[in-house]
């Protein structure tokens, strides 16, 4: 006599799981309730039988960027949660995979249908609550789910999707999972590469790699002899044709002779870049990007899918800006040495320069991704070293979770850093809680500690005319004992204060997740910036023709 069928909860999650690991999910991260049970005893029992890996986190924002940060550098992941309020706290992560491009699948519990609206317990309205940003699904039945297949097959175009489930009790298994086959989801047919545009010399052009530009832009810019102008996180600054210094040159005399810029990625970080590709005597070509808004901020004169390069190359421009940049980089490098304290920029400079080949670095928003985009010198293709960022909406969200999740899927790489500030730190602690069974990278976390949110000193809101209020409204001073943080969970911790002892702590890393800070000041911050922007006044004259 066969055994009655497992219950209708049961049932469903394990479809859902079957379906999850056949679309090539391998990553779930779960952040408990009682709504979302059927789900978690159906992910026990994936683990158990060796086809997938689950985290579990108590803060379901943590968790979400602790999957986005694994889809980030590997397959899709997933993140699951229980129903109410537990789904809001998944948005900003949501979001920025949306705008990043990021395959990133969550699955959330909810009642069935029938108690909306009426005000039962941990029920709210889950329908499309993360809008255009994510693909949903709301899932009552096995029936229900097959409309979701063709989205499972077609995750890793990029866009992340909302499977909305309705569980009845009972919501824990009567029965043993006895069926563990890989059903279910037939791949989607890849995507054929797109026709490259043809494009020629013409006049004196830039390549802007922004945020996952990838290989393409720099592999552009050295078939044509053009200048890369690329972001830490672009995929692509590196090579003889990457300019460190950009930003500062972009001020000057070679920045007003540029009469092209072709765009990859999403560029986020400096204003001379926005600066040029909102110049009227400047054409902007652009490389179609990833992210649930595929139009520019920009004007754009021409969008294509790929560009292949026609004519011949002249290195004359490019070697205009190598040398220029030569010169700046130097003057720049003396400017901070002359600094009596340890300077955020040395800071960059050194984190940039610990990353080994096939090593990893998690860089925060605000000062510290523009630091390292000032700081970093190019380096040579082939060494895999990886640097992201969630540029996607440019948030300190979830910074350290990310960091978390991309170490933990990235197992091939050689070591992993975070760069990160103060507030950035603070806005995620609660990712340094993990239970003791719970997997953890090799991480170190570099804090550069300056006591709030600095990078207001260097906007309008910074000028001395706004001191009284500044602290109030935008500094925000914490006073937070970083040191006794991480003694709260257990995280090791060193603080520095000088380049030679951050140079130590970096080259001695203890394993596990642990946390260097680094003391700086901020009162300074506006004048050095100051300083360091006044280096292209007078910059290298370059050959008019």
């Amino acid at each position: 006599m066969n055994p009655p069928p497992a219950n209708p909860s049961t049932r469903l999650a394990r479809r859902v799981l079957d379906a999850l690991i056949g679309a090539g999910v391998r990553e779930v991260v779960l952040a408990p309730g009682s709504r979302s049970a059927p789900l978690a005893f159906a992910c026990w029992d994936a683990t158990q039988a060796d086809r997938l890996r689950l985290h579990t986190r108590i803060d379901e924002r943590t968790a979400g960027f602790l999957a986005l940060g694994m889809a980030k550098v590997g397959p899709p992941a997933a993140v699951m949660c229980t129903s109410g309020s537990a789904v809001a706290n998944l948005h900003p992560a949501v979001l920025e995979a949306a705008h990043a491009g990021v395959s990133l699948v969550i699955v959330t519990a909810d009642r069935p249908a029938s108690v909306r609206g009426t005000g039962a317990s941990q029920t709210t309205d889950q329908v499309r609550i993360f809008g255009e940003a994510a693909d949903f699904f709301d899932i009552a039945t096995e029936d229900d789910f097959d409309a979701a297949q063709e989205a499972l097959a077609s995750l890793s175009r990029g866009r992340p999707l909302h499977l909305n489930i309705q569980f009845t009790p009972p919501l824990v298994p009567d029965l043993p999972w006895e069926r563990r086959f890989e059903p279910t989801v037939e791949p989607a047919a890849a995507t054929p590469a797109p026709q490259a545009h043809p494009i020629a010399a013409g006049p004196r052009t830039v390549v802007v790699a922004g945020d996952d530009a990838g290989p393409r832009a720099r592999t552009l810019a050295e078939a044509a002899g053009w200048p890369l102008l690329a972001e830490p996180s672009s995929g692509s600054r590196n090579g003889d044709h990457a300019i460190g210094t950009y930003r500062l040159l972009l001020t000057g005399e070679l920045g007003a002779r540029i009469e092209r810029v072709v765009v990859a990625g999403h560029p986020t970080l400096s204003r001379p870049v926005t600066a040029l590709l909102e110049r009227s005597d400047v054409e902007v070509v652009s490389i179609a990007a990833r992210g649930v808004w595929a139009r520019r901020p920009f004007p754009v004169d021409l969008e294509v899918e790929a560009l292949r390069f026609t004519g011949e190359r002249d290195e004359s421009w490019v070697q205009q800006w190598r040398d220029a940049d030569a010169d700046v980089s130097r003057r720049l490098d003396a400017t901070v040495a002359a600094e009596p304290e340890l300077t955020p920029h040395e800071v960059a400079a050194a984190v940039s320069r610990g990353v080994p080949a096939w090593g990893l670095l998690v860089v925060g928003a605000s000062s510290p991704i523009r630091d390292l985009d000032l700081m970093s010198r190019p380096g040579p293709v082939g060494q895999h070293r990886k640097v992201i960022a969630n540029r996607g909406l440019a948030g300190i969200d979830g910074t350290i979770s990310t960091a978390i999740g991309a170490a933990l899927a990235r197992p091939q790489g050689s070591r992993n850093l975070a760069l990160m500030g103060d507030v950035t730190f603070l806005h995620d602690a609660n990712a340094l809680i993990a239970g003791p069974r719970e997997e953890l990278p090799d991480l170190t976390i570099v804090v550069v500690n300056d006591d709030g949110g600095s990078i207001f000193t260097m906007l309008e809101q910074g000028a001395e005319r706004y001191a009284t209020s500044f602290d109030t409204l935008f500094g925000t001073p914490h006073d937070v004992d970083i040191a006794s943080l991480c003694a709260a969970t257990r995280t090791p911790h060193w603080r520095v204060e000088s380049l030679p002892e951050l140079e130590q702590a970096l080259a001695s890393p203890n394993g596990g997740v642990e946390v260097v800070e680094v003391r700086v000041r901020r009162d300074n911050r506006r004048a050095l910036d100051e300083r360091i922007r006044a280096l292209t006044a007078n910059p290298l004259r370059a050959d008019p023709s």
